[in-house]
């Protein structure tokens, strides 16, 4: 099991670090006392892969020494844990700013102390740990959207993680999805719906996929669809994208809809992606064309 320290200077974007680590699959925990890590670490074994990547947050606000921490994290390996840190900074006066703007007060700041002499003090005390980070980031100047692309790079990449695509095949009649990223139109295809036979059927029934794929004009979209979404998910990816969503609707979601998302879904999986299928309205009325 593989813990991620994140640690750093306060105020320099931890916390929203921990957010788009959450949205990495890590199970986040803040300030955790060091004598409570071996349970907990136990307990995470003992969740059977419920809790497989964990990332803790530790900083000066938990007043006590960075030697208990590592020496705590060291006492893992009895338990075939390792770790890695992730150390988040920024220039001081990008600190101070931020102290200012958000009328906060350092947490090492005392009496008669400046911001800048604090975050200062607080540097001092963290530089053994940043000396042994694995990962350093630093934030000043850059945006959130950068800092969740470069935590996705650092991470994501590394861990060889794929960014979920989820097809969602729908009918306009019941509204388009609220999450979908890409919304595609499909009801230009011929309709089963005006065949006898195939009209109590779906998508997901061979002869209403392949009436609909045997038609020159779905195999001519499906190409161009490809090729459009072969160029756009990289860029999805560059901007730090943790999952897409692609809407495929026809009118009442049963039939166009269901055998698009299904063949995207078996040419994205076949590229290697991680594509699943949602047929979102297949069990709601079959009464519409």
């Amino acid at each position: 099991m593989d813990f991620l320290i994140v640690t750093g200077l306060s105020g320099a974007g931890k916390t929203q670090a921990a957010h788009y680590l959450e949205d990495l699959g890590y199970y986040c925990v803040d300030n955790m006392p060091s004598a409570l890590l071996r349970q907990f670490a136990e307990f995470c074994i003992d969740s059977q892969g419920r809790f497989n990547k964990v990332a803790l947050v530790a900083d000066v606000r938990a007043r006590e020494s960075f030697d208990a921490l590592f020496a705590a994290l060291e006492g893992l390996k009895e338990l075939d844990c390792t770790f890695r840190i992730l150390f988040i900074e920024a220039p001081v006066a990008a600190i101070v700013r931020r102290y200012k703007e958000s009328r906060r007060r350092p947490p090492l700041a005392e009496d008669g102390m400046t911001i800048e002499d604090a975050v200062k003090r607080e540097i001092e005390l963290l530089r053994p740990v940043r000396e042994r980070a694995d990962y350093i980031i630093d934030t000043g100047g850059t945006t959130l959207a950068q800092l969740h692309n470069e935590i996705c790079r650092l991470l994501a990449e590394k861990e060889g993680s794929a960014m979920p695509i989820n097809v969602i095949a729908f009918g306009y009649k019941y509204g388009i999805p609220l999450e979908a990223d890409l919304v595609l139109d499909v009801r230009f295809l011929p309709n089963p719906f005006y065949v006898e036979e195939l009209k109590p059927l779906s998508g997901l029934d061979g002869a209403v996929f392949d009436y609909v794929m045997g038609h020159p004009v779905t195999e001519e979209y499906l190409k161009k669809l490809t090729d459009f979404l072969n160029f756009q998910l990289p860029r999805f990816r560059d901007e730090g994208k943790p999952s897409l969503t692609v809407a495929v609707g026809c009118t009442g979601g049963r039939h166009r809809s269901i055998t698009i998302a299904r063949a995207l879904t078996d040419i994205l999986t076949k590229q290697g992606e991680d594509a699943r299928l949602i047929c979102r309205d297949l069990g709601k009325a079959a009464d519409y064309v």
